[in-house]
């Protein structure tokens, strides 16, 4: 009877299996939650820009700086996100994050100045920086090349679910105070942060990977990371096309609720959610159809994911550019979708294709570095974007600019060099 209990209570406690398809696809829908919360916690404000302006009296420079802040100390924080998760654990880097950062979101919402509302959109920076790398690694550790772009297109659906629903604050505003989402959400983010805690699982730890790996892993160095990465060629490629696409990403972003409402004169609410909205859903295409042709394509061309990514924005980038010229509202809705197909081809591929040009033991550190980069310059250009409204330079001269120069930064992905094969 004692043996029976025991061996009862024993595997009642037997840890959780990982090494199998389905957990693999349920990690995926874990951290589709994660993703969520991620970009819908700092974008709510965005949608948010007149109670908040008017609340604290601000102009467009500061109310662009807030999203600036948030972007710059991501950015920097990044890398060395990237590195933690390389170094000791995606998973403690991933809980450890949202708990971070849902605690900052609920302090958002009680914040009496704007000082003090720099100071969280900072903290937010900082805590957010961390989940993105290490998620995506966690995610391609556990999938393969025949999974691996549809995995972390889905994933990446959850960040544009994010983004799209942070479109409401524009009627949480409305209707109950821009305060309220903040406290909400954060209550849920800090929630959640303990169900993950019990349900990741770092699978080079669960897997039992090779002994001279793990030391390798433990051995770490940032000279050796740097080493590494920057003596490639094709890093320095894939960098520059990244910061030209942060710049996009954030002016659309950070103005483009703004753009609406003053270019076809919507309210605030129509605005928000029309220009989170329409966007994502081009995206939430793109990142399935772009992942499923990228796994297809890549069992015959090793260059199938990043040939993906260069057509979709060959195609999306002159739509991105119509969208800023047009005085017709619906013509600026199908140019918001299919700007949307195309980030979401990038979005299902950039860190797979990463993995075939960068030694595997850095990928987190490495797509840290494209995070820095990007978020740094996206945040330079909401700013800027912002002064130059003030001088009342058209936001649509800004967005015909940058889809010129995203379309160039696409084309130079020719010359990335592929050398593993996925």
């Amino acid at each position: 009877m004692y043996y029976i209990k025991t061996k009862y209570l024993k595997d009642k406690t037997k840890p959780m299996k990982t090494n199998t398809k389905g957990y693999a696809w349920l990690l995926v829908a874990l951290l589709w939650v994660v993703a969520f919360l991620n970009y819908f916690d700092r974008i709510l404000i965005t949608s948010m820009r007149d109670p908040i302006v008017a609340d604290f009296n601000l102009t467009d420079a500061q109310f662009g700086l807030l999203t600036s802040v948030f972007l710059w100390s991501y950015g920097f924080v990044s890398p060395f996100g990237g590195f933690l998760a390389d170094k000791y654990s995606r998973k403690k880097v991933i809980v450890l994050s949202v708990a971070i950062w849902s605690l900052v979101t609920l302090w958002t919402g009680y914040a009496t100045s704007f000082p003090e509302m720099l100071a969280t959109r900072l903290f937010m920076g900082i805590s957010e920086a961390c989940y993105i790398p290490a998620a995506l690694a966690l995610i391609t550790d556990y999938h393969s090349g025949k999974t691996r772009s549809l995995a972390t297109g889905l994933h990446m659906c959850g960040l544009y679910t994010g983004l799209a629903l942070g479109g409401l604050g524009g009627f949480i505003a409305e209707y109950w105070g821009w305060r309220y989402g903040f406290h909400v959400f954060g209550i849920f983010g800090i929630v959640y942060a303990i169900v993950l805690l019990y349900l990741v699982r770092d699978k080079s730890k669960e897997d039992n990977v090779e002994e001279d790996a793990v030391t390798n892993t433990k051995k770490y160095s940032i000279k050796e990371v740097l080493a590494s990465l920057f003596r490639l060629p094709s890093f320095y490629i894939i960098l520059m096309f990244f910061a030209v696409l942060g710049m996009a990403n954030w002016l659309v972003n950070g103005w483009l609720p703004t753009f609406l409402k003053d270019q076809f004169h919507l309210d605030l609410g129509t605005a928000g959610i029309s220009a989170t909205g329409y966007i994502q859903i081009g995206s939430f295409v793109g990142v399935i159809l772009g992942g499923i042709i990228a796994d297809k394509w890549v069992q015959k061309n090793p260059k199938g994911r990043l040939n993906v990514m260069i057509i979709g924005f060959c195609i999306g980038t002159p739509f991105l550019f119509l969208m800023a010229s047009t005085s017709v509202f619906v013509l600026a809705i199908i140019a918001m979708v299919v700007f949307g197909l195309a980030r979401g081809f990038n979005d299902a591929n950039l860190m797979p294709m990463l993995r075939q040009v960068v030694d595997q033991r850095y990928i987190a550190t490495a797509y840290g570095f494209l995070n820095f980069l990007s978020t740094i310059v996206g945040g330079l250009m909401v700013y800027v974007g912002g002064a130059l409204k003030d001088a009342n330079i058209s936001l649509s001269i800004t967005y015909q600019i940058i889809a010129i120069a995203l379309l160039l930064a696409s084309l130079s992905l020719f010359f990335v060099k592929i050398k593993q094969k996925d």
